[in-house]
């Protein structure tokens, strides 16, 4: 999304509350922080995008707990704010999904209703991910937010039956509109995002 609208000349700030896990071995794509820093357009640094970083690959409060630190949800939130009064769009990516807490009484999912952004929930095409992504749509909209798409990501070249068969069933069940995005590089983010129906969510 956020390589996209850079692309198209939109302002794009990137944010994402806690970045875990850099402790462990670089991998196919660089750290969140720096991926969207660098194809955001607001001129942030990784920093900027994330503004807590723990090394244990594991959930934001208890990487803040083995730092020895509390994440504060007002600073958290005032950062995003920042970040996204400096744009003309501000794409907020979630840590780990929407019921994860950032501290031991604030999740995700209230961070996002601070924000009072829509909601896209990024999902796994396979087995299992009917039952993960209604829960989550159903949890989300219980707390009001707007669910505006599900993306299937990263859905196969070749397709079989699970995979369209899910993608019908959580559309239907869910009433919400399934897209898809496939297996990409960091050298085809804008296609990819080029690929998704971004005006239909912002």
């Amino acid at each position: 999304m956020c390589a996209a609208l850079a692309e198209r000349g939109e302002r794009v700030a990137a944010f994402k509350p806690v970045v875990t896990g850099l402790d462990e071995p670089p991998g196919e794509w660089p750290p969140d922080h720096e991926l969207l820093a660098s194809v955001a357009s607001a001129g942030q640094s990784p920093t900027d995008v994330a503004p807590s970083r723990f090394g244990p690959p594991v959930s934001p409060h208890h990487a803040a707990d083995l730092a020895g630190t509390t994440l504060e949800p007002l600073e958290l939130v005032r950062a995003a704010k920042a970040a996204r009064e400096r744009a003309d769009v501000l794409v907020c990516e979630g840590v780990g999904g929407l019921m994860v807490p950032l501290t031991s009484g604030y999740l995700i999912r209230d961070f996002a209703l601070d924000l009072d952004l829509p909601l896209l929930v990024a999902a796994r095409p396979g087995l299992g991910t009917i039952n993960h992504t209604l829960l989550t749509v159903e949890a989300a909209r219980t707390a009001g937010l707007d669910v505006r798409a599900i993306v299937l990501t990263p859905w196969p070249a070749d397709p079989g039956h699970l995979e369209d068969s899910n993608r019908e069933t959580i559309a239907s069940l869910g009433d919400v509109d399934v897209v898809i995005l496939r297996h990409t590089t960091e050298s085809e983010l804008v296609q990819a995002g080029e690929s998704l129906p971004l005006d239909n969510w912002l």
